[in-house]
């Protein structure tokens, strides 16, 4: 460029200066355009990714990401693993009822383990009671606007008139009592039928399970009336006697079992 003339400059000279000043100013402005255009378009081709705070990093709140926790879901269940439990109980309880329907004596061992958890570790007709008295009756889907129930006496019933031939000593666990021949047999208390079949050295039993923990037993039974898991009221017929070796009258095994142990059914009920 040459450099700039004096004052005394013809007006031509002039002219043309201002005309490449001017195409100097239109090339920067036209530069300075294309930069803009240019930083609008890596913008627009890589977005600005926020940055993820605490609440959404560990599934609190409302996620943005595909996949995540609803937003009003509880960030500590899971579907997946609420549906694997479920199928694994499911799986349990088929296996279970396919051991117990298996007459493999293989089975023998984890069959008794199973029963007697259902016997004597699960409290049926403890859980029973506490359902009505919440609840009303089993499967009731409406409440009960009539008049509920009385509660059962905590009075014991006789099971049979008779008297003992067979003490308490004897074995330990119950008691013989003579009845009269194909005289009936009687629930001591309401409860929960959770054994009813035969038993060695009991012949046909029936074991009641009652909402205090406890059980009767009622053994060498002639017929059995109930089924296993059937509710039987206090005084509510079990079975009938066997007849004795006379065969001119009845008799049955009776014993009360308290937990573990079982106590002198004499000291409970007055027998002959």
């Amino acid at each position: 460029m040459k450099a700039r003339q004096g004052a005394g400059e013809s007006p031509c000279s002039q002219r043309k200066g201002w005309m490449m000043m001017g195409n100097r100013a239109d090339e920067i402005r036209k530069r300075i355009a294309r930069r803009k255009k240019m930083n609008d378009g890596a913008s627009r081709e890589y977005p600005v990714v926020p940055l993820v705070g605490d609440e959404e990093k560990y599934g609190i709140g409302q996620s943005s990401f595909e996949g995540g926790p609803p937003s009003d879901g509880h960030p500590l269940f899971k579907k997946e693993t609420f549906l694997l439990k479920v199928l694994a109980s499911g799986i349990l309880v088929l296996l279970t009822a396919i051991m117990f329907k298996s007459p493999s004596p293989a089975f023998e061992e984890a069959r008794a383990v199973v029963h007697k958890t259902m016997e004597n570790d699960f409290q049926f007709a403890a859980v029973s009671t506490w359902y009505e008295d919440q609840f009303g009756k089993p499967l009731a889907l409406l409440p009960d606007t009539g008049k509920q129930e009385a509660k059962e006496e905590t009075a014991i019933s006789m099971p049979a008139t008779g008297k003992v031939v067979e003490n308490f000593k004897t074995n330990g666990q119950g008691i013989m009592l003579e009845t009269g021949l194909g005289e009936e047999v009687g629930a001591m208390k309401g409860g929960l039928v959770i054994f009813a079949g035969k038993k060695d050295d009991l012949g046909n039993t029936v074991v009641i399970q009652h909402a205090d923990k406890s059980e009767s037993w009622y053994g060498h039974l002639e017929a059995i009336d109930v089924k296993q898991y059937e509710k039987v009221e206090k005084g509510g017929a079990v079975g009938k006697v066997s007849a004795a070796e006379d065969e001119a009258t009845g008799e049955f095994y009776f014993a009360i079992k308290m937990g573990e142990e079982f106590v002198d059914p004499v000291q409970v009920i007055s027998f002959d």
